[in-house]
């Protein structure tokens, strides 16, 4: 049994949730999100928030319970205050910077790497060798951050590459003669 889907999902102040047309709508001072409704749990909007629970003992109606409680609570907190993720560039020559709509990076490849920037999400570089991604979508921040680490992934011996802050890298020894 869920033990996260027991709980109600607060609504704060200045948020407002809806459900209509199979889709779970919540609106805050940073935009507007939505999931669908799964067919197997109700949904229920009352004072202490809103209530994810299974319509029937089935195992799908438990599998998704907890998972869908998360994704409302994620549109919520993506309404009021946003996600950010945070990259680290490690190794010589090795450098980001935004150019209007573009990140630009310099991995060490003859060439340089340009990525768009997707509608809805900030890119920011306080200095050359971090990216901090922000939006309201959480998914969204966490794939756009999965593609530029998937450029270049950091290596066990020197650590060189692109990781997430506070991400631990698994070092190996050298070669020894």
């Amino acid at each position: 049994m869920s033990r996260i889907g027991k709980k109600a999902v607060a609504i704060p102040e200045g948020v407002t949730a809806t459900m209509e047309d199979g889709m779970v709508k919540v609106k805050g001072p940073k935009g507007e999100l939505s999931t669908p409704m799964v067919d197997t749990l109700t949904y229920e909007l009352g004072d202490g928030g809103l209530q994810v629970s299974p319509a029937n003992k089935s195992k799908e109606a438990r599998a998704f319970w907890g998972m869908q409680r998360t994704l409302v609570q994620n549109l919520i907190d993506g309404v009021t205050e946003g996600f950010t993720k945070v990259l680290e560039i490690n190794g010589v020559g090795y450098r980001a910077a935004v150019q209007g709509k573009t990140l630009n990076l310099q991995l060490g490849f003859s060439h340089d790497v340009n990525i768009d920037i997707p509608e809805g999400l900030t890119i920011k570089t306080p200095d050359q060798t971090t990216i901090e991604i922000s939006g309201m979508d959480k998914q969204q921040v966490g794939q756009v951050a999965a593609e530029i680490r998937r450029w270049r992934k950091p290596e066990p011996y020197k650590g060189k590459g692109i990781k997430y802050r506070g991400e631990y890298i698994f070092r190996k020894e050298g070669k020894k003669k």
